[in-house]
């Protein structure tokens, strides 16, 4: 029987099954995984664990024992066979088949393997697996799956994310899992109140940073072009994310935008910024940057902002540093080249 990772804990709430096989390319969930089956057999009074792990020269009538062997109070117990990235050879595909067939008393077999491509999964030995036991598929999740694991994960963690936080920490552990769960962790720590906006997010980033993001976009808006390019190079040279940067430089062109039409049409600007939630000590750098920026400017922006965003995920030819760049020094009234 086929499981998918996230279907595991409900599954062991309602029964124990003799036989699981972990396999798969995604080492959190092939762990998370694992911890969970030895978890529920433990609470199910299979006290005693053994271990064999799979290696050069491996005598797998070793497993043949474990199997006929009774403890010496006959307790329950859980043993683990290893595969790592071994394959079983014959000797071990016959030994995991009479294995699966008649599986041993009292004993819940925990099986853990790498990656096991199309002709593995057809083999006698993977077949019988799956059908006497459990087996748990640990796929690397695509940029689709990742925001619903993410979100699922944070909220499990007693976070209550915006939309744009979550999508902000998809794109930031590009589908790496382990470093996703680390990032979780750190904001665990980090936001007091358990709500997760995107600025918690990226303000956990600027932490670990010489520069944080909003040193660049502050530097924008007050007009210093030269510590634009002094913060922007920083965080370069800290990997920080373009996608980051730019995420955040759209959301203040997009206010600016607004207000630059409200200016327009002659309509009040505290209506804008009170719609976008913009605090009043921020007030004064954007009413600063509005004094050299037109509407058509800030248009503009926008759409260099949408190419960014396509060159980052490789649909626009050109480098998205160098056009970031060249927008937070426009948005900081200097001009690179002519519009």
């Amino acid at each position: 029987m086929r499981q998918r990772p996230d279907q595991l804990a409900a599954h062991l709430r309602k029964t124990l099954s003799p036989l699981y096989l972990v396999y798969g390319e995604e080492p959190l969930q092939a762990q998370e995984a694992a911890d969970a089956i030895r978890a529920a057999a433990r609470e199910r009074g299979y006290s005693e664990r053994e271990c064999l792990t799979v290696e050069t020269g491996f005598d797998w009538d070793t497993l043949r024992q474990q199997a006929a062997s009774l403890s010496l109070f006959a307790g329950r117990r859980l043993l683990e066979l290893r595969l790592g990235n071994a394959k079983p050879g014959d000797a071990g595909a016959k030994a995991l088949s009479e294995y699966a067939t008649r599986p041993a008393e009292d004993t819940v077999l925990l099986i853990t393997a790498g990656k096991l491509d199309w002709s593995a999964q057809k083999t006698r030995w993977f077949t019988a697996l799956d059908s006497a036991g459990v087996v748990v598929v640990c796929a690397p999740l695509d940029l689709r799956q990742l925001p619903a694991w993410i979100e699922k994960r944070l909220r499990a963690r007693g976070l209550n994310p915006t939309p744009e936080a979550v999508m902000l920490l998809s794109e930031r552990v590009e589908g790496n899992l382990l470093a996703a769960a680390q990032e979780i962790e750190k904001l665990v720590l980090t936001v007091a109140d358990r709500q997760l906006t995107a600025e918690a997010v990226l303000a956990a980033v600027g932490d670990s940073s010489r520069y944080s993001i909003y040193d660049l976009v502050d530097a924008a808006l007050l007009g210093q072009p030269q510590r634009v390019a002094r913060v922007l190079n920083g965080l370069r040279g800290e990997d920080v994310e373009p996608v980051l940067i730019n995420w955040v430089l759209h959301q203040e062109i997009r206010v600016l935008t607004a207000l630059a039409f409200a200016r327009s049409q002659r309509q009040p600007l505290e209506a804008i910024f009170a719609a976008h939630k913009v605090w009043d000590k921020r007030k004064p750098l954007l009413n600063q940057a509005l004094q050299r920026l037109t509407l058509a400017d800030c248009r503009q922006l926008l759409r260099t902002c949408s190419w960014i965003d396509r060159a980052i995920k490789g649909a626009e030819t050109g480098s998205p540093w160098d056009a970031l760049l060249a927008s937070s020094l426009r948005l900081a009234g200097l001009e690179l080249l002519p519009k």
